[in-house]
């Protein structure tokens, strides 16, 4: 069924899921971690360490002349670290321990030190502007990154050529997301609603010029345009996002989260749970607003093909979203329409995506679409779009399952891990381009058809097929003198 967009209710518990990650139960002993910077304190004995002190692991990103972190440790803590501390602070500590460590506040400076030095401290600031871009938003950001640049320009002009170019790139990236983040609010404006009472009777139908078949009655050409949709809303999700979704107080670092302007940090991923709300909706509602039975069952057997087309692409989510909308009340009450269709595909897809066994069928078909996407040689078979709100859950009971700090006050590195796993191999499935050409004219249907809402749904459901029983002819005439008190 559709989901929740609000922060507070979006991440639904699914039953039967149970986190895969061991978590060390309160109480129990933790091995020492090593301390200090070096490859050591990043891996124990060839394996990832499974606990360490927030201090610890800022002193482990922090590069020297003869040390750089593992790239996998940079994006794990950069990406959990805002969990224990705002950004800014934390690029103000790793600068602090820079200058301290190659005594950059000394003049003159050591030349030679330096020059092994600026080359690891540019490629961190790299890895963080390209990846976190988004953390760049706050000027204290981008000036904790000019003044250590500015520190160690004096051995080598490159530094500066370098930041620049840094700096280009992270205006490009922030222009791009603030582009990204406008259009989806002029979509939003742009989708509109139609209202219960055009629906009360069908002798009077709604004044809609148009449907999705006579826009587009290829179901393969839909699913292409579907895709194009999932990939661009992808596009401007950060990784930061899904851990600033279940951002809550620290208890062992004062009482005040890191972000207060939560809804900010999350408007992307709430955007996509949005868009899957309205493919749902949008489906159930080109199924219900036909009047005859024929063409009701018609539009079903289309969407089924279109279902089996996203399927096929690896697009999972849009797959759901059809499936659910297929699956409301409203829609699947009516019978006699179901009767009339071919409906054989849709049970298939249907077990597809089955939530018995924490939805192993689709589990296995996204984990086969995950080793495709790796051997192959187009974008258009390294396409997998999950199903995303799944992928929230999974992360929801990870981050619920598992504690951010031990009972020795050391942070949960071994979840941290699991954490950036997860979110990492998001990470490269939304960055494939989409190959297919864009329709303009389907996607403007998909972003501004209007769609009924969940009365004006029952109400078109039972104007089709009659009310079968009391519930449902209560409803009917509730809704119904509903629709004639407001005209």
């Amino acid at each position: 069924m559709p989901q929740t967009v609000c922060s507070g209710t979006m991440f639904t518990t699914p039953s039967g899921f149970s986190p895969h990650l061991a978590c060390a139960e309160p109480g129990e002993e933790e091995e020492a971690p090593q301390e200090g910077p070096g490859p050591g304190a990043c891996l124990a004995d060839g394996h990832p360490i499974t606990s360490a002190s927030l201090d610890t692991l800022i002193q482990n990103l922090v590069p020297t002349a003869d040390y750089y972190p593992e790239k996998a440790y940079v994006f794990t803590f950069l990406l959990s670290a805002r969990l224990f501390i705002p950004p800014p602070e934390l690029l103000a500590r790793v600068c602090e321990l820079c200058i301290k460590q190659q005594q950059l506040d000394q003049s003159p400076l050591d030349t030679a030190k330096v020059r092994k030095f600026g080359p690891k401290i540019l490629q961190l600031l790299t890895e963080w502007t390209e990846t976190f871009p988004s953390d760049f938003r706050e000027e204290k950001m981008v000036g904790h990154l000019k003044d250590i640049i500015h520190r160690i320009a004096p051995c080598d002009e490159a530094y500066w050529k370098t930041l620049n170019q840094v700096l280009q790139k992270l205006s490009q990236r922030l222009a791009l997301m603030s582009q990204g983040e406008e259009s989806i609010v002029k979509v939003s404006l742009n989708a509109s609603s139609i209202s219960d009472k055009l629906v009360a009777f069908k002798t009077k139908p709604p004044p809609i010029q148009k449907d999705m078949l006579s826009i587009c009655n290829d179901p393969y050409t839909l699913a292409q345009q579907l895709t194009h949709v999932e990939l661009e809303h992808l596009s401007h999700i950060g990784p930061e996002e899904f851990v600033q979704a279940f951002v809550q107080k620290d208890s062992l670092d004062g009482t005040q989260p890191c972000f207060s302007d939560q809804k900010k940090k999350t408007s992307n991923l709430e955007a996509y749970v949005r868009w899957f709300n309205r493919l749902c909706y949008l489906v159930a509602t080109e199924i219900c607003m036909p009047a005859k039975k024929k063409q009701r069952a018609q539009v079903i057997e289309f969407f089924i093909d279109v279902a089996r087309e996203c399927f096929n692409i690896g697009n999972f989510n849009s797959l759901m979203a059809i499936i659910s909308g297929m699956n409301m009340s409203p829609v699947s009450r009516l019978k006699k329409t179901w009767g009339k269709a071919k409906t054989a595909k849709f049970f298939i897809l249907e077990h597809q995506m089955d939530p018995t066994g924490n939805f192993y069928n689709y589990r296995t078909a996204l984990r086969g679409a995950a080793h495709r996407s790796q051997t192959a040689n187009s974008n258009r078979e390294r396409i997998v779009i999950p199903f995303f709100s799944l992928l929230i859950k999974d992360i929801y009971f990870l981050n619920e399952g598992c504690a951010n700090r031990l009972p020795n006050g050391h942070v949960n590195f071994e979840k941290f891990m699991e954490l950036a796993r997860q979110v990492g191999e998001f990470m490269t499935w939304k960055q494939v381009e989409c190959p297919f050409e864009e329709d303009r004219a389907i996607l403007h249907y998909l972003h501004t058809a209007p769609i009924f809402s969940e009365d004006g749904l029952y109400l078109a459901s039972y104007e089709s097929e009659s009310p079968e029983n009391q519930v449902e002819k209560d409803r009917w005439k509730a809704l119904r003198s509903n629709v004639l008190g407001k005209t």
